[in-house]
């Protein structure tokens, strides 16, 4: 062996590898499993005989066969001793446990043992190998979004947002890598194995979970050692019968990979021995469609058990069948699974900015092309929000690519942009790929002519998509396909893509739509071409959406508790529904009719628009009518509107009705409006704005915790001159954001409230911040905890602070203003004659910033509650606030919690409590205390540490 086998500086370096096996014997004898791999090639390069084999098969144990080989190999010297260890090495699948041993020894074989080969004969690396090739093979282009487009999925795979969510939903801020999604962040039960992700339709789940799949085939997802990936799609399990009936080794061998020879007993053995080598992620668990009574069928936790498909998904993903298996789910948001079988909740919000322009560059390979559609983008924040979902933004992005290829004068559209017509361009693209173009573009585009064209062939389509939506189905057979009129040229226009055969019986193959948000769009589409449906059939899919129209239920089947609805599908949520229902509005607006117009009777349209807007404005009356009330003393009348009015606010949009939207307008009778925790994403934005262009009077508006961004607040800016209230806290707001905000409220001076609490505001939008302060004469409440501001920021809120005469109330929590922004923030406090409230919590504060803040409350009585809560302040500040104390008889609150002060800063504090009647608590919970030491103030209930 050469002196560089082992590289690097650690003691073994120096070890022959004779010796190193020595030194690490009782190790490699424990970690060891798989001897015959090892004999296999010790024996086919000669290192061993025939005999030796059968020497080391006599011993009775793997322990003792273990410590044979290594006998063995070192009584026949370095060359066989290395070859022993390289075998460690290059197996990797089938010694995956040595793999933290190899890099402790810091092994590099030498040059003359990589000569000699090495053969994996372990069945179970044999079965890895295959898995990871075949899904390597399935995963490495994209097929979300695209048929017969060969797209590497490396090529064009972007990062999307994604939320971690606590238990009750809550944010815990955003994951910067996969890594982060698999760790321990953001788990809330350990006992639990399903990490759940959740999103909107588009956002991203399935291509997510594919970059997952394949960097699992490349060995590329170094954070989960995972030996086995079982993929499945969760509407697959809707297309067994409800007699059929199987095993878990045939769910994972016949619908994944089966194992090569007689192989599949070892290889589920080992699975079921180790059942923590194995990862499954199950995409769309909302597709589930089953009229099955799961509930009065036994539970399985026999691996060898047959049962239904879907009895064997709910016990695995309950843990009860293969307990230990980590498990991915993806579902659309609303899709509630309960919190005893997941382990963490991860929430897709789609593409950041940034992620956009990388999407952009990586999807338009010419610069020309990428320059245009940016500048189309920048020009437009609504067409912005909706690239910023991956489905939408790959449909726009599609259409302007194949239209910019067909015609000259082909730009994005730069107005009245709806989801409608985004759809309405892809259909466009799919029907052009059925003519045949000249070498040269033509000059004019005429989307009617492609419609009239292909009016036949979009019949078929919408019938087939609706006959889904109305039986649950997401999969069609060949017969179903053939009924709705669809031929072999059809097929190959883009709107089906053929699927594998889900029930592995050699039936015909299958087919879906290219998404499942495409097949609502045509559903709508064969509700307004079909002439047989009477006016008031096509509200068909809203009666639908009425049992669930204010609450999500939760499902997974009785496994994970369920309560379904009687008669109710217990699986799915109804966003789909939704879906046709939005595009219903869209194609019947007047928007659209100069399209339809070519398809329909002017006169079908006509009536069929009539009953829809009459539907639209007796369901916003009758539901903003029941809407909950809370009065507020400084906002005035509160209320909270359902997650159905996000709906009706889309549908109000795509249908572009002015008159639909006075009715909604008029109908918000309160002075604020609560849209707090509605999964509002910035496109929904526009639809708010167009409401509310109609309202004649000031109003509140809290829409903290969503999807806003900075292009929702460009879509909402001409509301802005309304709104005396504004909340948008949790909601991804840059820099950016605030200088459109700044102008607007500068502009009108009718804020009252200004929420922006964990956002992303640097010092540069604390400085327009700090302008609308100074200027706004109404301004009383400010919150701008969480977010990226340092002593730079700091001082100019300070400076404008100082100068308002109006503000009462401002939270600054979680910030870094350190020590030169306290002292900032004390000559803001000397002699200020409106500040009630502030927080200065979690600011990096030393006592240096707290005795200047002590010193500013002594020239200060406006000041009631003053929060210093985890900072770093010791009892070098307990004087000075002990001091302040004293003097202050406007202070009614002080907390001190999770600070650095010990029992002498405590009993400082204490002493000065006498002195002032005024004050009701002095909070030092968490502070150097120990329990004996804080019994030392009980005679003092102001002083608070619990």
């Amino acid at each position: 062996m050469t002196k560089d086998s082992f590289a690097g500086g650690h003691p073994t370096a120096l070890l022959s590898t004779c010796k190193l096996l020595t030194v690490h014997r009782e190790l490699l004898v424990g970690q060891v499993k798989n001897i015959q791999c090892i004999l296999d090639n010790l024996q086919l390069t000669g290192f061993f005989c025939t005999e030796d084999t059968e020497i080391v098969l006599r011993s009775a144990t793997k322990t003792e066969q273990v410590r044979k080989i290594l006998e063995l190999v070192q009584s026949k010297g370095e060359e066989a001793s290395e070859y022993f260890v390289y075998v460690l090495h290059e197996a990797c699948d089938a010694y995956i446990d040595l793999r933290p041993w190899l890099l402790e020894i810091q092994y590099k074989p030498s040059d003359s043992i990589k000569e000699i080969p090495v053969i994996n004969t372990d069945p179970i690396s044999k079965y890895c190998k295959k898995l990871r090739h075949e899904l390597g093979q399935d995963t490495r282009f994209i097929t979300s979004y695209a048929q017969k487009e060969e797209t590497l999925l490396e090529d064009v795979y972007t990062d999307t947002l994604m939320e971690l969510l606590s238990e009750k939903n809550e944010s815990l801020g955003y994951l910067d890598s996969l890594d982060e999604l698999l760790g321990q962040q953001g788990v809330f039960n350990e006992h639990a194995e399903t990490i759940f992700i959740v999103g909107d339709a588009g956002v991203g789940k399935s291509i997510l979970l594919q970059h997952l799949q394949n960097l699992w085939s490349k060995r590329e997802l170094p954070s989960i050692e995972a030996k086995f990936f079982f993929k499945f799609r969760c509407r697959m399990f809707s297309a067994f019968k409800e007699m059929y009936e199987i095993s878990l080794r045939d769910l994972l061998f016949k619908h994944n990979c089966y194992p090569d020879g007689d192989l599949d007993d070892e290889v589920f053995s080992y699975i079921v021995r180790y059942p923590e080598t194995v990862l499954f992620t199950f995409d769309g668990y909302d597709e589930i469609h089953s009229d099955f009574d799961l509930e009065n069928l036994p539970e399985v936790v026999s691996p060898e058990e047959k049962a239904h498909p879907l009895m064997l998904l709910t016990n695995l993903l309950s843990g009860k069948l293969l307990k230990g298996s980590r498990k991915i789910l993806a579902a659309r948001t609303g899709t509630e699974v309960q919190s005893r079988v997941v382990r963490k909740k991860v929430f897709l919000k789609g593409f950041s900015p940034n992620n956009l322009q990388q999407y952009t560059a990586l999807y338009f390979h010419e610069r020309d092309y990428q320059e245009i559609v940016m500048l189309q983008l920048d020009a437009n924040p609504h067409l912005c929000s909706l690239c910023s979902i991956p489905l939408f933004c790959w449909i726009i992005f599609k259409s302007f690519k194949h239209l910019r290829s067909m015609y000259d004068d082909f730009e994005l559209p730069d107005t009245c942009v709806t989801l409608t017509s985004v759809f309405l361009m892809l259909c466009e693209v799919f029907l052009g790929h059925s003519s045949r173009p000249g070498p040269l573009k033509r000059s004019t585009r005429c989307p009617a002519d492609t419609f009239r064209g292909g009016t036949r062939t979009l019949a078929g389509f919408a019938k087939l998509a609706q006959l889904g939506m109305e039986k649950g189905g997401f999969v069609f057979s060949q017969d179903e396909v053939v009924s709705c009129g669809i031929t072999a040229e059809d097929l190959q226009l883009g709107f089906l893509r053929p699927v594998s055969n889900y029930d592995s019986c050699g039936n015909p193959a299958t087919f879906e739509f290219l998404h499942l948000t495409l097949q609502s769009f045509l559903s709508a589409f064969s509700l307004v071409l079909d002439e047989s449906t009477v006016p008031m059939e096509i509200l068909k899919f809203f009666t639908e959406c009425e049992y669930q129209k204010d609450h999500h239920f939760q499902l997974c089947g009785p496994c994970l508790g369920s309560s379904k609805p009687k008669g109710k599908n217990p699986f799915q949520t109804n966003e789909h529904l939704q879906f046709a229902n939005l595009f219903l509005c869209g194609l019947l607006s007047k928007s659209s009719a100069g399209l339809l117009e070519h398809l329909v009777p002017p006169s079908s349209l006509k009536k069929k628009r009539a009953v829809l807007k009459s539907y639209l404005a007796n369901c916003v009356k009758s539901h903003l009518k029941g809407l909950p009330r809370h009065p507020s003393e400084t906002e005035g009348c509160k209320v909270q509107v359902m997650p159905h009015f996000l709906w009706m606010l889309r549908c109000i949009f795509e249908t572009r009705s002015n008159d639909v939207a006075r009715v909604t307008a008029r109908g918000i009778s309160a002075d604020n409006i609560k849209l707090t925790y509605c999964n509002m994403s910035s496109a929904d934005c526009s639809a708010l704005n167009f409401v509310l262009h109609h309202h004649r009077k000031h109003l509140g508006v809290d829409m903290d915790n969503n999807n806003i961004s900075d292009y929702g607040v460009k879509q909402l800016q001409v509301s802005f001159c309304k709104m005396t209230v504004i909340r948008l806290s949790v909601n991804q707001i840059t820099d950016c954001g605030i200088e459109v905000l700044a102008e607007e409220l500068v502009k009108h001076k009718v804020i009252k409230v200004l929420g922006l609490y964990k956002n992303q505001i640097t010092d540069v939008g604390a400085k327009l911040i700090a302008q609308i302060i100074e200027e706004c004469p109404h301004l009383m409440t400010l919150k701008l905890g969480c977010n990226k501001i340092t002593s730079v920021g700091g001082k100019y809120l300070a400076s404008a602070i100082q100068k308002s005469k109006s503000i009462f109330d401002v939270g600054m929590w979680g910030n870094t203003i350190g020590d030169e922004g306290a002292g900032a923030f004390a000559a803001a406090l000397k002699n200020h004659a409106s500040l009630t409230n502030l927080s200065l919590s979690a600011n990096g504060i030393t006592s240096v910033g707290g005795r200047s803040l002590a010193a500013a409350l002594k020239e200060n009585t406006s000041l009631h509650i003053f929060w210093l809560v985890q900072n770093e302040l010791t009892d070098d500040a307990a004087t000075d606030l002990a001091e302040a104390v004293r003097i202050n008889s406007g202070l009614r609150c002080l907390w001190l919690i999770d600070n650095q002060f010990t029992v002498h800063g405590a009993r400082v504090l204490a002493d000065a409590l006498p002195s002032n009647s005024s004050l009701k608590e002095i909070c030092m919970k968490g502070n150097q205390l120990s329990e004996e030491e804080k019994k030392l103030f009980k005679m003092e209930p102001r002083l608070r540490f619990s």
